[in-house]
């Protein structure tokens, strides 16, 4: 079975197991995210989109952050300017691996949305980066680690540390990075503004979305990922 789906303005024909470069998306490595505009499923029941499938969807798993090959940009101009400017750009791409396609259940699957970073703040793709850069960092501090484990002789290796208890929340304080969208970071600038419950969130108003937006630059995120709606069942225990 295979399907083609639409994302960064391009087309692409995928099946389940293919690895794609497509235009940055807005998750982290190891997220699992869902490509929700499909034109056509094809297999032994294929189906054309008017324009899309509906209910159908595409899931991958997002690999890595990275740029494309470096494209040169040179411009010469003569007449009454002469001059000449070389210019190097490596686009921002998105390494998938295609998993499941779902001809159908798509809006049930409760997968995150591949969305691209062109359609979110700033902030968002720096939360995205930092968190990135954060993984990658801890895989090389533990691989440093394994490797001077490894040299060091075996009487004098240290004792196995004991696994460290989880610290609670603070009384009175909710886990806001339950609620699907909302990372460290953005827990951060919400507890920074006094928010620090899933009833506080489940008791906004439109007049408190927009004024919460506006002032943390989230710009849509919070209709668009129902954070009232996750706050209100989370709330309920």
């Amino acid at each position: 079975m295979f399907a083609v789906i639409k994302t960064g303005g391009k087309q692409y024909k995928v099946q389940s197991g293919d690895m794609l470069r497509v235009e940055r998306l807005a998750a982290d490595a190891g997220e699992t995210v869902q490509f929700n505009e499909v034109l056509m499923l094809g297999g032994d029941s294929p189906k054309l989109g008017a324009p899309l499938v509906a209910d159908a969807g595409v899931q991958a798993e997002v690999v890595e952050q990275i740029k494309g090959e470096k494209v040169i940009h040179f411009v010469k101009r003569r007449r009454k300017h002469s001059s000449k400017r070389t210019k190097g750009h490596r686009q921002k791409l998105t390494l998938v691996k295609i998993g499941d396609i779902l001809a159908s259940g798509a809006d049930k699957s409760g997968a995150k949305a591949a969305i691209g970073t062109g359609s979110v703040s700033a902030a968002v793709v720096a939360e995205i980066v930092a968190n990135a850069a954060a993984k990658t960092q801890a895989a090389k501090s533990v691989k440093a680690k394994k490797v001077k484990a490894e040299a060091a002789p075996a009487a004098e290796k240290p004792a196995k540390a004991k696994k460290a208890k989880a610290v609670p929340a603070a009384e009175g304080t909710d886990d806001l990075s339950e609620i699907s969208g909302i990372g460290p970071v953005i827990v951060g600038k919400l507890n920074g503004e006094g928010i620090t419950t899933f009833a506080q969130i489940a008791a906004w108003t439109d007049a408190d979305v927009e004024a919460i937006e506006e002032k943390l630059s989230f710009k849509g995120r919070v209709g668009r990922e129902d954070w009232i709606a996750q706050a209100k069942e989370l709330a309920k225990g």
